[in-house]
């Protein structure tokens, strides 16, 4: 099975006459994407191994939650393919191919460029694409609930699984976001939207959200009224995607903190905005165990002002109508 990551990486192998050598000898192409690698088609047979040569692993993350799946290299697949065993291409007696990269890669796009200023048009969108939630600026006085408490390296996959019972619902935020963390713990979604208007917290340990950079595993958390993660540590990305759609990532300046708060425990913070601002550490209350602890944020200064506005997105409206209004 191939699966072109691109359609620019699927024009150049046409391009370069390679698709026909891969299609005479038996191999399925796929649409342009990630779907290989997330379990849109292609899934895995029960308990029996096979090969990848994407990036993941995760359990059941190419489709079957009870696969073996291995990572490899294209060209232990190719060989694998012919010999029908895992093989080291360096055992084959054939020339090993060399590769070359095209100098310059076709721009291949479907995006279409916005209509002039002042021009309007309908956007068609069949049942299951639903708009984006709001985003709301953040409150300075926080009262709220941990709502879940993971451990080390949870991944985005934990978080907003992978897998073809999960994937078509990407367009529809408000049911993609019942599979949240379902893998852990099957009741955080009725629970988290029984209290999504008051709030809550997520407690995580180190490297938390590492893995692919899905965004909708930042989506879905504010979704579901998730208004702070305060963790050990962040991986990188999706700390960034939090703050893209407003939830402030906290961590905690002395991590052993973390041992000490539950499931359950009724955090209170105060100054949350002031903090923000002026790059503070902010004093964390838990109410349940009478206990204090120091969190802190290491956002950039446009990160700042995408949790102070509630979302990136509402920064770029924002931007936006001012130009309007300007060229009014």
């Amino acid at each position: 099975d191939v699966n072109p990551a691109s359609r620019m990486g699927l024009y150049a192998l046409m391009e370069g006459g390679y698709m026909a050598y891969l299609i005479r000898a038996g191999a399925r192409l796929h649409q342009a994407g990630c779907n290989g690698c997330i379990g849109m088609g292609q899934a895995p047979a029960t308990e029996k191994p096979s090969l990848r040569t994407v990036p993941r692993n995760f359990k059941g993350r190419s489709g079957t939650k009870e696969d073996l799946v291995y990572l490899c290299s294209p060209e232990t697949a190719t060989a694998s393919a012919i010999t029908g065993v895992i093989t080291d291409p360096r055992t084959l007696d054939m020339p090993y191919p060399k590769v070359k990269e095209p100098r310059q890669y076709a721009l291949v796009s479907n995006i279409i460029a916005p209509l002039p200023h002042g021009k309007s048009a309908e956007i068609v969108k069949g049942g299951n694409i639903k708009p984006l939630p709001e985003f709301h600026p953040p409150q300075d006085h926080y009262r709220l609930p941990v709502i879940l408490k993971t451990g080390d390296n949870i991944s985005t996959d934990d978080i907003s699984p992978a897998g073809a019972q999960v994937l078509p619902y990407r367009s529809n935020i408000p049911k993609i976001s019942e599979y949240m963390y379902y893998r852990m713990d099957e009741t955080f979604f009725d629970r988290a939207m029984k209290i999504k208007h008051h709030g809550s917290i997520i407690v995580g340990g180190k490297n938390y959200g590492q893995g692919s950079s899905r965004e909708h595993a930042a989506i879905s958390t504010a979704y579901v009224g998730v208004r702070l993660v305060i963790a050990k540590s962040f991986a990188r990305i999706h700390r960034s995607n939090l703050t893209n759609f407003g939830v402030i990532p906290f961590v905690f300046v002395n991590p052993d903190d973390y041992d000490k708060i539950q499931k359950g425990d009724e955090l209170e913070i105060l100054h949350v905005i002031k903090a923000l601002k002026a790059d503070e550490p902010v004093k964390v209350r838990n109410v349940t165990k009478d206990e204090e602890y120091l969190v802190q944020h290491n956002l950039t200064n446009h990160e700042k002002d995408y949790i102070l506005a509630g979302s990136r997105l509402n920064v770029i409206k924002m931007r936006l109508q001012k130009e309007t209004h300007q060229a009014q």
